[in-house]
């Protein structure tokens, strides 16, 4: 039973959640061989402040 944990910045659409958990949950049953009602992804969201890349606040440049 993969289960596949992606943590995204708040603000995508529900359509956007659905199309990126049918390619991965896509690409998890050719690579693992297993079937699709055994892949679970959990899409995690965060609001952009709360993100520190390379210590900077996420979204800076």
């Amino acid at each position: 039973m993969p289960i596949v944990r992606v943590e995204l910045w708040s603000g995508r659409s529900a359509e956007f959640k659905t199309d990126l958990a049918k390619a991965i949950s896509d690409v998890v049953v050719k690579k693992v061989g297993c079937p699709v009602e055994a892949v679970t992804v959990k899409i995690e969201e965060s609001p952009m402040e709360n993100w520190v890349i390379g210590g900077k606040p996420g979204g800076s440049k």
